[in-house]
């Protein structure tokens, strides 16, 4: 049985500038274990030999693994690994582990001064147990994933409100 593709999508906007959101959602250091709920580290971050030292290069060199507690009781593990990154607009990425495919993030600046921060999954799941339930518990899954992405919308809102009024940025 083919695993069905889910076509994941989410817009959160921030009172922050572009750049601002930027600095924290392209981290090279993966730092969203510190302000996502539910998100954890399942490995220490990978890092290939790269020929430069900036950010940009630096987390195209990376791959992250994390950890996703669903609001349903299990828990994701997936990797990242930046493929696209034109800074502090877009970061493409392949996923892997629980979840297989390729995701998307484009940072653009409103009319009012915010930030708004579209992201675009395209992935199947691996494990067999996701496989096998798809076809019935796919409105639960894509449930599960839209409560998970409002804890991380959440979670980034409250951080960036604290490094950025507290002058820590």
């Amino acid at each position: 049985m083919a695993a069905r593709l889910y076509d994941l999508s989410s817009s959160w906007t921030f009172p922050n500038s572009q750049q601002e959101v930027w600095d924290v959602i392209a981290d090279p250091d993966m730092s969203w274990p510190e302000w996502w709920p539910g998100c954890s580290y399942a490995s220490p971050l990978e890092r290939t030999a790269n020929k430069g030292a900036s950010n940009e290069e630096l987390l195209l060199a990376t791959t992250a693994t994390l950890n996703f507690k669903a609001s349903l009781g299990y828990t994701l593990t997936v990797s990242y690994h930046p493929t696209v990154v034109n800074s502090p607009d877009e970061i493409a990425f392949d996923a892997g582990g629980d979840l297989e495919g390729e995701g998307r993030v484009v940072l653009t600046r409103t009319d009012n001064g915010h930030t708004r921060m579209d992201i675009e999954w395209r992935v199947r799941p691996t494990s067999r147990w996701m496989t096998f339930l798809s076809p019935i518990a796919a409105p639960a899954f894509t449930y599960a994933h839209a409560a998970l992405m409002r804890k991380g919308e959440t979670g980034l809102r409250n951080f960036l409100a604290w490094r950025y009024t507290n002058n820590h940025g």
